[in-house]
């Protein structure tokens, strides 16, 4: 049996599309959909799908963060494999037997899906979405060692270990543990998954710093072992991002994308190693993202 699992909170607006999207992919054999929120405008909604598909359960959970949201699940899922997703993106009508195609072999842990941004490219900050996910898309055909992408990934339950309640990135977490457990995680490069990405620095900046900053934090929880993601790591791609822009203002932006990393790492650092600031204190909702 697979789960398939969608957190969300305070997403009444995108989580019926997401719920949607995944109900129209073909998928083989018996499988439950979970949708998990601790606010009840977005379980409402999801609870009017529920009522029409017996396949649909709703779990409410105790709005203590996504980490917590997600040992509660897995405790409850009855699949072995778990896919993951969330309420305010939605995937492509192939993307979940395209990651459970790659389950097959007994190797392989965790799938990760593609993620793609509906942002406008014609915008700064909608460029600069489009950018760095076609440089982790580069990355992940290319790299012996993933971490799965948050926004749709699969994973044997089996290897499921309990994370911390302070958990700032979950994917990266569960795709440490994999790896430690001798596994291989594979990508599925046409498990498309839909992403609305930030319009606005601050927001970016947010989102940036508890994405990046996840990375950070799993060098304590694993040892400083292997971690995929560090502003030294990025640097050493610089030559294939200035490959990207197709016109002089995208080169412009390019550039200014390459300070704002620079500012991003240089806050994560003072955050982390010199104010000693907790880890739950670097999540920030994002609204325009929503």
């Amino acid at each position: 049996m697979i789960s398939i699992i969608i957190t969300a909170y305070k997403e009444p607006k995108t989580i019926g599309k997401a719920i949607e999207q995944i109900l129209k992919n073909k998928i083989k054999g018996k499988f439950e959909l979970i949708i998990s929120a601790p606010d009840n405008e977005t379980l409402n909604v999801a609870r009017n799908y529920a009522k029409k598909d017996k396949r649909i359960r709703i779990l409410k959970d105790e709005g203590k963060g996504k980490p917590s949201a997600l040992n509660m699940i897995f405790k409850k899922a009855g699949g072995s494999i778990l896919v993951l997703t969330d309420g305010d993106v939605f995937v492509s009508e192939k993307a979940i037997p395209l990651l459970l195609e790659k389950l097959e072999n007994p190797s392989v842990g965790a799938v990760s899906g593609h993620p793609l941004s509906v942002n406008n490219r014609n915008t700064k900050l909608g460029y600069w979405s489009h950018l760095l996910t076609e440089m982790v898309h580069i990355w992940r055909k290319e790299s012996k060692f993933i971490s799965c992408s948050g926004y749709l990934y699969a994973i044997r339950k089996n290897l499921f270990k309990k994370m911390p309640e302070d958990t700032l990135s979950d994917d990266a977490y569960n795709s440490h543990t994999v790896k430690n457990k001798g596994y291989k995680i594979e990508y599925s490069e046409n498990s498309f998954v839909y992403v609305k990405y930030p319009d606005n620095f601050s927001d970016w900046v947010n989102q940036k710093k508890r994405s990046a900053g996840g990375y950070n934090q799993i060098k304590y929880l694993f040892g400083g072992k292997d971690i995929d993601r560090s502003l030294t790591k990025e640097s050493a791609g610089i030559f294939q991002v200035l490959k990207y822009p197709k016109t002089l203002k995208e080169f412009l932006w390019t550039i200014e994308l390459t300070f704002a990393r620079i500012y991003l790492w240089t806050l994560i650092f003072w955050d982390i190693n010199i104010k000693k600031k907790d880890f739950k204190k670097v999540w920030v909702r994002i609204e325009s993202t929503k």
